[in-house]
C-alpha cells in the first residue's frame, strides 16, 4: 500500500492539528472532508473566532463540518457518505462514539502528543513537563472504544529540555506529528500488520489544566514549583497573592536556598536577578511577572516602578491547600 492515495477525513481544532490538516494537503492523500469544532467566542471583544484547522480547510477549499456531536445519528451517516479509507484525530476534542470507530475502511487513527502510554488523556505536554520527563514525543495510534488505549502503529521520541515550558514542547512536537502520520498513511496497511498494544501498567492519566491549581503552593518544593510553572505556561498560568491581588508568573527557576529562617512565600531578595521566594525546600527565584492589568515584565524592570511592594520581608498569601498542610 505504499503508492497507494488514501481518501482521508480529517478531525481537529488547535493549530498543533492545524500543522497535520496541512501536511495531509500537501501529500498524494486526498482530504475528503475536515471536522473541527463549533466557532467560539473568545477575547475580550467575546468575537466570534473560528478555530485553526477550520483557517486550513477553507484556504485549501476543502469542506467543513462543525457538528456538536458525533453521537447524532444524521452526522454519522453524514460522515459515512465520504467513502473515506481512514479518519485521522488530532486534538479534536469531541469523543468518537464506537460507531464511528468503525465507519472508515482502516478505521480512524489518532496523533497523540505522548510516547503511549505514558500519559493519556487530554494534557499529555503539560503533564509531562509538571512530571519532569526527560523524554516526550508522538504516538500514532489505532482508535479504539478506551481513553487513548488502542494499539500504536508509530511512535518518534525526543528530549524534554530540562528548562522547556508546555509551549516549547508543543512546538517541538508539533515538528515531529506531521511527518510520522504522513509516514502511517503512507505504509498503513503494514503499520496496521505490526501494531503493539499497550502496557495498561504503565499508564497515566494526563488531566486537564484547570484554573484552581494555578495558584503557587509555596510549601512545596522550589523544583516542583519552577515544573509547574513551566507545565502552566502559556495557560491556564501560576499565580500567586500579594497585598490582596494576584500576581501572575511566567517564568522562574529553582535556587538553592539562603540562610535564613523564613516561612514559605516570603520574599527573601529583590534584586536584578529576579524575586527570590522561599519555598517549602529552596528558594524559588521568580524572572518574567505579570501585575493586574499589566503586562508580562522581567523582574529586574518590575521592581524598578513596584519595589516597595516586592521589599524584602513581605509574604506572598498561602493557599488554601497549604493551610491544611
Amino acid at each position: 500500500m505504499t503508492d497507494a492515495s488514501l481518501r482521508v477525513i480529517f478531525a481537529g481544532t488547535p493549530r498543533f492539528a492545524a500543522l497535520h490538516a496541512e501536511a495531509i494537503v500537501d501529500s498524494k492523500h486526498q482530504l475528503l472532508s475536515i471536522y473541527t469544532q463549533p466557532d467560539r467566542r473568545a477575547g475580550r471583544g467575546r468575537q466570534l473566532q473560528t478555530s485553526p484547522v477550520k483557517q486550513v480547510a477553507e484556504e485549501a477549499g476543502i469542506p467543513v463540518y462543525q457538528p456538536d456531536t458525533l453521537k447524532d445519528k444524521e452526522v454519522q451517516t453524514e460522515l459515512a457518505a465520504h467513502d473515506a479509507d481512514v479518519l485521522v484525530v488530532v486534538a479534536y476534542g469531541l469523543i468518537l462514539p464506537r460507531d464511528v470507530l468503525t465507519i472508515p475502511r482502516f478505521g480512524c487513527l489518532n496523533v497523540h502528543a505522548s510516547l503511549l502510554p505514558r500519559w493519556r488523556g487530554a494534557a499529555p505536554i503539560q503533564r509531562a513537563i509538571e512530571a519532569g520527563d526527560e523524554a516526550s514525543g508522538i504516538t500514532i495510534m489505532q482508535m479504539d472504544a478506551g481513553l487513548d488505549t488502542g494499539d500504536t502503529l508509530a511512535t518518534a521520541a525526543c528530549p524534554v529540555d530540562p528548562r522547556a515550558s508546555a509551549t516549547d514542547l508543543h512546538d517541538q512536537l508539533a515538528l515531529l506529528g506531521p511527518e510520522l502520520l504522513l509516514s502511517v498513511l503512507d505504509n498503513l496497511e503494514s503499520c496496521r500488520a505490526s501494531a503493539q498494544p499497550q502496557d495498561d501498567t504503565q499508564a497515566n492519566y494526563a488531566h486537564k489544566l484547570h484554573k484552581q491549581e494555578a495558584e503557587i503552593n509555596w510549601c512545596r518544593d522550589a523544583t516542583t514549583l519552577d515544573r509547574q510553572i513551566r507545565a502552566f505556561n502559556p495557560a491556564p498560568v501560576c499565580y500567586a497573592v500579594l497585598d490582596g491581588k494576584r500576581v501572575r508568573i511566567w517564568g522562574a527557576r529553582p535556587a538553592a536556598a539562603e540562610l535564613c529562617d523564613s516561612a514559605p512565600g516570603t520574599i527573601v531578595k529583590a534584586d536584578q536577578e529576579g524575586i527570590t521566594v522561599r519555598c517549602a525546600k529552596g528558594d524559588l527565584v521568580l524572572q518574567i511577572l505579570q501585575l493586574e492589568g499589566g503586562r508580562q515584565l522581567p523582574a529586574a524592570e518590575l521592581l524598578r516602578a513596584h519595589h516597595d511592594r516586592f521589599s524584602v520581608g513581605k509574604r506572598f498569601a498561602p493557599t488554601a491547600a497549604a493551610a491544611q498542610e
